[in-house]
């Protein structure tokens, strides 16, 4: 079936921007995107119910730039505590 959208432009970019650094084609990450959908709908209750959300909707895998998943963690939380810092003062 071919769909044919008019997106408004802040959408269409940000769809861009995100398929861009996934390393797909707006239509593919457009598509993941659908996909996903319905899981949303069933919350996952579980840690086990999560990985297998990620699993379907295609998401493990998709940053083979990170090689350290927990120093990679703990770099985000870093930057972010420095944020709340500079917030604070």
């Amino acid at each position: 079936m071919i769909l044919t959208l008019e997106l408004p432009k802040e959408l269409e970019s940000e769809l861009a921007n995100e398929a861009n650094q996934l390393g797909l084609s707006l239509s593919e990450y457009t598509l993941r995107v659908l996909f996903s959908r319905p899981a949303v709908q069933g919350s996952p209750k579980t840690g086990g119910d999560l990985v297998a959300y990620w699993q379907d909707a295609g998401l493990i895998g998709t940053r083979p730039d990170i090689h350290d998943s927990l120093q990679h963690a703990r770099k985000i939380r870093e930057q972010a505590e420095k944020r709340l810092e500079n917030v604070k003062n």
